[in-house]
């Protein structure tokens, strides 16, 4: 574990048992270079997020990549987490033609330009699959922000990512399976390791949420700064505050609207007061009439 620029950059304890593997095996060299890759992907992350002002806390390296950890999760645009997402991949990218190029120029060695560029590849697209933590899981979260509130998109982006960790799990016994050839243990293992995170991450959906509670100031003072329309919620006086928050939308300034039972009458709050009323010690689970008074 090395603090750098204030922030904790480690090696996730998998990637660890890779390299001592890799010691015994003698293929040191070419995990040594795989850690380089997955550095410079990272890097691309974390310069992207600087970029925007994001406070990041810890970069912790696995072997097909990494996860940056930031302070504003959940509080951040989406169009912003894309480009953040992106920008590994196209680390990997630049570095896989810059390979492929100096292999046929001549300037490294054939066998050792086409390792590096493969392994460019094969990092790269791993990480565009649509599974949380990778990139693609960030991506798909992102687009998923623009059609569905933030609530329902964190409980769909986990059973999507748990999906595609099973369907991994299940890749690697088809080599044994179809062609009567060995199992992909590295691939069952990365599919454990995801599924494993994906089922913390499923669980602890109701934090995620309430911390992107925590963070929505940062909508309001952007959609005020921008000029935005707000977009409106209408509820009934028997819904409860917390089911009122879980309508927000990720990229949306909102205004709740209420009719007063037995009349005409419509009263309006801002959003802040529903945050505030989920936040507060007292019961998430109360009346939003209640909040109107």
């Amino acid at each position: 574990m090395i603090k750098w620029k204030g922030m904790i950059w480690s090696v996730h304890p998998l990637f660890v048992i890779i390299m001592l593997g890799s010691v015994i095996t003698g293929y040191f060299a070419e995990l040594f270079t795989l850690f380089l890759l997955v550095f410079v992907h990272e890097l691309g992350h974390v310069l992207v997020a600087r970029s925007f002002g994001w406070t990041i806390r810890e970069v912790k390296l696995l072997p097909f990549g990494g996860v940056v950890e930031v302070e504003e999760a959940g509080g951040v645009p989406a169009k912003e987490e894309a480009l953040v997402a992106i920008a590994g991949p196209l680390q990997n990218l630049w570095m896989g033609l810059a390979a492929f190029v100096c292999g046929k120029l001549g300037f490294w060695d054939a066998g050792w330009a086409e390792y590096v560029w493969k392994a460019n590849m094969m990092i790269g697209l791993f990480n565009l699959l649509p599974i949380h933590p990778l990139d693609g899981g960030k991506l798909l979260q992102a687009a998923l922000s623009y059609r569905i509130n933030y609530y329902r998109m964190l409980i769909w982006s986990a059973r999507i990512s748990l999906l595609f960790s099973v369907l991994m799990i299940i890749s690697s016994f088809l080599p044994m399976l179809i062609y009567r050839d060995g199992l992909q243990l590295n691939l069952l293992i990365v599919g454990i390791f995801l599924f494993m995170t994906n089922w913390t991450y499923y669980r602890n959906v109701p934090f995620l949420f309430y911390r992107f509670l925590m963070y929505r100031g940062r909508v309001t003072i952007h959609a005020l700064s921008k000029g935005h329309i707000a977009s409106p919620i209408i509820v009934n006086s028997r819904q409860s505050v917390l089911s009122v928050a879980k309508l927000f939308l990720r990229e949306q300034y909102h205004l709740i609207y209420m009719v007063v039972p037995g009349t005409n009458e419509v009263k309006v709050l801002p959003e802040q007061k529903i945050v505030e009323g989920c936040l507060s010690e007292t019961n998430p689970g109360r009346a939003v009439s209640e909040l109107f008074m």
